[in-house]
């Protein structure tokens, strides 16, 4: 059982090459992005079970005798391998006063933790009463694994505070992680909560922010490349919304109508994710400055075969041109057709030159942040590794 309070975090991810390319069995590369969800859970005595999340304003507070009513749903041969039921998503919807549309962020995110919760604790056989909070650096909706990230960091605190899995706390080290068996366990219960947000996910958000790092996905199958260098990046959100399922379709009726054009521009893609891939683990290798023009002139030309596709945007054609007046190179991240995009930095880049860059895509009404990509997967921290932010947040709850 929990004793101590814990402090974890799990990291966004963005598709670094191989966006749409994917769905037709080409290879894909997924980051972990150094913008982070925290999560404190804390042992309570009160016989109660608060989730607050200050980041979409919600919070609620359960009774946990009133959350043994639910139990039988959730203990009939139950394990990480089952997809949430329509009964169970109805009961939890019930419970939790839930009677319109799910659509609202703060109902999945509340249904997420309920079912996990509950599926934890039927599985181990522990109820705790426990207070979690739940913050991130994150911006919702952006295709950025937001939702992941807090599956994954949920999953990890439900099942340490039920002793599923140990506790990995090392005097002399201020984060540390869990085991690879257990972190496997961790990765599991986050999909099912990512079932309960989205429905048909695809696994690829919840596996970065497990392991971290960049990971090669194709055909279904993850690859965690064993050493990678830490880029860093400028991360813009143009803020046009787009549909995912929309543009995947709309690629799709465009390969179709020209197989002959599009498969090779598919071919090529996959090319580009496997030559950043061998150029990633030569950095790793080897640092050297001489990686940074190949990897531009890879951003380059994906970008241009993504606009072939079908998969760009005005937004995105303005970050790229913008980033070029500063002597730097874009790509769109994720589905498309608005979203978010990233850009390469050189390490010997002027800061100045790196901050006028962000001063006209602000001006061009985008939201951009300095992060870095290849970061760690889910961590557990001591508070004295915690940026002064996060202690506010945890702080002020």
């Amino acid at each position: 059982m929990l004793a101590e309070p814990l402090t974890l975090s799990a990291p966004g991810k963005a598709i670094l090459h191989g966006e749409h390319a994917v769905v037709y069995g080409k290879a894909a590369l997924a980051v972990a992005l150094n913008l982070r969800t925290f999560l404190q859970i804390k042992p309570s005595n009160n016989g109660k079970v608060l989730i607050c999340l200050p980041n979409i304003g919600t919070s609620a507070t359960w009774e946990t005798f009133r959350l043994r009513t639910l139990l039988t749903l959730f203990s009939d041969g139950l394990d990480e391998s089952k997809s949430p039921s329509p009964e169970q998503m109805d009961a939890l919807k019930e419970f939790a006063g839930i009677t319109t549309e799910l659509s609202a962020t703060e109902s999945l995110g509340t249904l997420a933790f309920l079912y996990l919760y509950l599926s934890i604790s039927a599985k181990y056989g522990q109820i705790p009463s426990v207070e979690i909070v739940a913050w991130s650096e994150l911006p919702t909706g952006t295709g950025l694994g937001s939702s992941a990230a807090y599956c994954v960091c949920l999953a990890a605190a439900l099942l340490t505070a039920c002793g599923a899995i140990g506790c990995p706390v090392e005097a002399e080290k201020s984060v540390v992680r869990w085991p690879e068996e257990e972190m496997d366990l961790i990765n599991r219960w986050a999909f099912r909560g990512e079932q309960v947000i989205h429905g048909k996910p695809s696994g690829v958000d919840n596996s970065v922010a497990t392991w971290g790092g960049v990971l090669r996905f194709q055909s279904g199958k993850f690859t965690s490349l064993k050493r990678v260098p830490t880029l860093r990046i400028l991360l813009t959100n143009t803020k046009v919304s787009r549909s995912t399922k929309i543009l995947v379709a709309s690629v799709k009726d465009k390969i179709l109508k020209f197989p002959a054009i599009m498969n090779p521009v598919l071919a090529s893609i996959d090319a580009i994710s496997h030559e950043c891939e061998s150029v990633l683990e030569a950095m790793a290798e080897s640092p050297s400055q001489e990686y940074y023009p190949v990897l531009e002139e890879l951003f380059d030309v994906n970008q241009h075969h993504l606009n072939v596709i079908g998969a760009g945007h005005s937004s995105l054609d303005n970050v790229c041109r913008v980033t070029a007046t500063h002597g730097l190179h874009s790509k769109l991240t994720g589905a498309g057709g608005g979203g978010c995009a990233i850009t390469l930095l050189r390490p010997d880049i002027d800061p100045l030159m790196v901050e006028a860059a962000r001063q006209d895509l602000n001006a061009c009404g985008f939201e951009c942040w300095e992060t870095s990509i290849g970061a760690p997967g889910i961590c557990l921290h001591s508070l004295s590794s915690l940026k002064a932010e996060v202690l506010r947040i945890f702080n002020s709850v």
